[in-house]
């Protein structure tokens, strides 16, 4: 059982900056990837970034890509997401989740099998 916990959102304007963690549970948090996702009102789950067990590998969302940052520390349990030159359509909320152990990388939401409870994040034109 893994357990994740977001934290970090808020308000922010536009082109400002936050930055979110998300700290696991368990003693495996170093075996897998873990990813970012965000799901704003009336729109469908979408991919934001996702870093490899190691950290070795990051990928991002088309829309993220150059602005947004994942990292983690697997001594900490912790992936984090700086989020920098925010924009209005960022607004949503931000989930952390883990990727099922059988794929090593993945867009999708339904090959993660453990998700946080999210954090808001809005940004204000």
């Amino acid at each position: 059982q893994v357990q994740l916990v977001e934290s970090g959102g808020g308000l922010v304007q536009v082109g400002g900056s936050l930055r979110l963690s998300c700290a696991a549970s368990g003693r495996t948090f170093s075996t897998y990837t873990m990813g970012w996702f965000r799901q704003a009102p009336g729109k469908e789950r979408e991919f934001v970034a996702a870093i490899t067990s190691t950290g070795g590998s990051t990928f991002y969302g088309d829309s993220v890509k150059g602005r947004f940052t994942i990292s983690r520390d697997n001594a900490k349990n912790t992936v984090t997401l700086q989020m920098n030159s925010l924009k209005p359509e960022d607004t949503a909320v931000y989930y952390c989740a883990k990727l099922d152990g059988r794929y090593s990388i993945s867009r999708r939401a339904n090959d993660y099998d453990y998700w946080g409870q999210g954090t808001q994040v809005t940004v204000s034109s």
